[in-house]
């Protein structure tokens, strides 16, 4: 299990690939999996716009709430939805030219600023956030340990983590990346959900509220290649989702079958 230098060694490398995004041929085609087929299985079945939605849902009324969004990049889906409505909002990720093009974004906002900064580094001083924001990011942490008490450092008392991280519990998923990954350009900082992931966040927050997504709706990934309607299919998508999602809130077979997890979480 790594230290935190060798974490924060680990950031500037991730840092620097984020800056100039060189991937090389395996993770250029499992990005292209993800982010077309997948995308296209996420969007006919209503998976990422539940998601979103949830989201804001959970944010609640940010008028008196102090925001980090963590790993934000050059902005997320709410970034600056985040900056507008709450009264303090810090955007931060390891890419300074990302995080120029949010300042940027954030510039009508005078509560609202972004820092190219290390979470886990001794220069980020900054806490008591009454929420973190976390789309995709605390996946990219390898030690948990570590994260988790920072997070706890960093939160309020009876501050909120929304987080949504990949899953490698379902045993297709965990074959796939387990042969992907000696190939795979961003594999230092590429730790997807395992089940004693999950299990440390439970005992370390109270998880609110949770859902996994793609569990039995990946096989559309399957299901898309075959000669019926497109109607039919959106159809059996949106009926697996709905099984995913509303199952997955109670019962953990369900939600380890699955490929992604958003998770609702309060500092205990």
């Amino acid at each position: 299990m790594k230290t935190i230098e060798s974490i924060l060694e680990t950031n500037i490398k991730q840092a620097e690939f984020y800056n100039i995004k060189k991937k090389n041929l395996a993770t250029r085609i499992w990005s292209k999996f993800r982010n077309g087929i997948l995308n296209r299985v996420r969007k006919n079945s209503g998976v990422q716009d539940q998601a979103y939605l949830l989201h804001k849902e959970w944010f609640g009324d940010l008028s008196d709430k102090k925001v980090l969004d963590l790993g934000c990049f050059s902005g997320n889906y709410w970034s600056v939805y985040l900056a507008e409505h709450s009264k303090e909002y810090l955007g931060i990720d390891l890419s300074d030219l990302a995080i120029t093009k949010l300042n940027e974004r954030l510039a009508s906002f005078p509560n609202a600023s972004a820092k190219a900064i290390d979470f886990l580094s001794a220069e980020f001083t900054e806490k008591d956030y009454d929420l973190i924001y976390a789309y995709g990011v605390l996946h990219h942490f390898e030690n948990t340990k570590i994260l988790i008490d920072k997070l706890n450092e960093k939160l309020a008392p009876n501050g909120q983590i929304i987080s949504y991280d990949p899953l490698e519990t379902s045993l297709p998923i965990k074959i796939i990346r387990t042969l992907y990954r000696p190939f795979q350009s961003d594999a230092a900082w590429e730790w997807p959900f395992t089940r004693k992931t999950f299990y440390r966040f439970q005992s370390a927050f109270t998880i609110i509220e949770r859902h996994g997504l793609l569990g039995k709706s990946k096989w559309m990934a399957l299901i898309s290649i075959l000669p019926i309607s497109d109607e039919k299919k959106n159809r059996i998508g949106q009926k697996w989702h709905k099984e995913d999602w509303d199952n997955s809130k109670i019962s953990e077979s369900v939600l380890f079958s699955c490929m992604h997890l958003t998770m609702l979480m309060e500092k205990k």
